[in-house]
């Protein structure tokens, strides 16, 4: 049987890794993507499992909007990172630091 503290282990450990994941790779704009993709699974995973040992579906309901904001991140931000590849023919994050219009 699993208890409420099996989950939040789990998401706990999951939330590090993706803060691992940032602070260890500066240099590739798809990984830093995916970790904070993973950031917030892992934040989504604490909502459920909240949600289902209080016998309230209000957290559930809130793990579908974030899941749609993220949706949308991942959109745009691999749209921006296609247009900056064009441009710049790079995806390193050391690369892409001059701001010129």
């Amino acid at each position: 049987m699993l208890v409420l503290s099996d989950f939040l282990i789990l998401g706990a450990v999951l939330f590090c890794l993706s803060i691992a994941g940032i602070f260890l790779n500066r240099k590739n704009v798809i990984i830093l993507l995916m970790c904070i993709e993973l950031m917030l699974l892992a934040v989504n995973m604490n909502f459920i499992a909240f949600s289902h040992f209080n016998g309230d579906i209000a957290g559930q309901v809130f793990v579908f909007f974030i899941l749609t904001v993220a949706a949308a991140e991942s959109a745009i931000g691999l749209a921006i990172l296609v247009v900056l590849f064009r441009n710049k023919n790079t995806i390193n994050v050391d690369d892409l630091d001059s701001m010129k219009g």
